[in-house]
């Protein structure tokens, strides 16, 4: 579904991102770890059209999307939820998710609504605060409303950064389930996310970014296994999955 090839991304005279490349195929969960400043949330807004690489190649679904801009990237099917959410504050909850369908000019008024249900029924909370600014929410339910605004907009590739970035424990796991929901009913993700157990735990694949550089990819439940990744990501006290 997507493939990108020796991606280098600068901003300005910094080289972010150095010869990047990778793959994610329909109906995966692959994750993105590496600590702080890595190069992991500038991998993803250069996906998006954000930023335009200087060198490298970005294919989505045989289309190669270097210089698309980024509003016609989400009409071809990939959405993104950024790091620190990014909601518009001063919009209520359904009016955050009607921007979220913008792209969508060919579809139904009925057709949008069906979809805000179903973002209503992953998130019922969002519905009991659908006229609240968005602005007032909690940070867990702006969270939420990051992932379902961007799920408004039909994608066939949702880019994660850090959803569970700075949530307590039990919505932690929430939005790890919610990304585990999204994938069984078809989504494919790729996630960028800080806590690698978690991470890890619910990927098909993964890799690791280093000073803008992949430095190790493979099976997650191999990844976790590895013992330079325990050390690094997981923890000394960490399990194999294979022994929960």
């Amino acid at each position: 579904m997507l493939h990108i090839k020796n991606l280098n991304t600068k901003y300005g005279p910094i080289h972010v991102l150095k010869n990047v490349s990778l793959h994610v195929d329909q109906g995966e969960i692959v994750s993105i770890i590496g600590a702080n400043g890595a190069g992991k949330t500038t991998l993803l807004v250069t996906i998006s059209g954000l930023i335009t690489p200087v060198s490298g190649r970005i294919v989505f679904r045989g289309n190669d999307i270097n210089g698309v801009s980024p509003a016609r990237i989400v009409s071809m099917g990939i959405a993104h939820a950024p790091e620190g959410r990014q909601v518009f504050a001063p919009l209520t909850v359904m009016e955050n998710l009607r921007l979220g369908a913008y792209a969508r000019t060919k579809v139904s008024s009925q057709e949008i609504d069906d979809d805000m249900e179903r973002v209503f029924g992953l998130f019922p909370r969002l519905e009991e605060r659908k006229d609240q600014l968005a602005g007032t929410l909690s940070g867990g339910e702006q969270q939420m409303l990051a992932i379902g605004r961007a799920m408004m907009a039909k994608p066939r590739l949702l880019l994660l950064d850090e959803p569970s970035l700075g949530l307590a424990p039990k919505l932690v796991e929430v939005i790890i389930k919610t990304v585990v929901d999204l994938n069984r009913e078809g989504t494919t993700i790729l996630l960028v996310e800080q806590n690698a157990r978690k991470a890890l735990e619910i990927s098909h694949r993964a890799y690791v970014l280093e000073t803008g550089r992949v430095t190790l990819q493979g099976p997650a439940r191999e990844l976790a296994e590895d013992s330079e990744i325990r050390r690094a990501y997981l923890g000394k006290d960490y399990k194999d999955l294979s022994e929960r």
